[in-house]
């Protein structure tokens, strides 16, 4: 079980992994190749925009990483764990790609 700080820092995580690089934000496009790239194939293409326009609270069209913890927090805890799967799974990939760079 996670603390506040460790909570939110795993949030903050998720948050660099769907983010565009270029933008720093969470857009349409970016959730859906990341989260696809995550093996999360199940997302349909109105589901991933209903979530960011559900999450988008400056009406901007994409998530900054406020936004995307507080839509996190608002997520039922059902998707939460299917979120830490996914992070975790995302975490270990980052990994081995850094150790294979060393």
């Amino acid at each position: 079980n996670l603390g506040g700080s460790d909570f939110m820092a795993e949030l903050s995580n998720g948050f660099r992994l769907l983010a565009d690089p270029q933008s720093g934000v969470i857009n349409v496009e970016s959730l859906r190749k990341n989260s696809a790239m995550l093996g999360v194939n199940s997302l349909t293409d109105s589901e991933i925009e209903a979530m960011v326009k559900e999450g988008d609270l400056d009406g901007d069209g994409a998530l900054n990483e406020h936004e995307f913890c507080v839509l996190m927090i608002r997520l039922s805890p059902c998707f939460m764990n299917e979120a830490q799967k996914w992070l975790e799974k995302a975490l270990v990939q980052e990994l081995e790609e850094t150790l294979k760079t060393m």
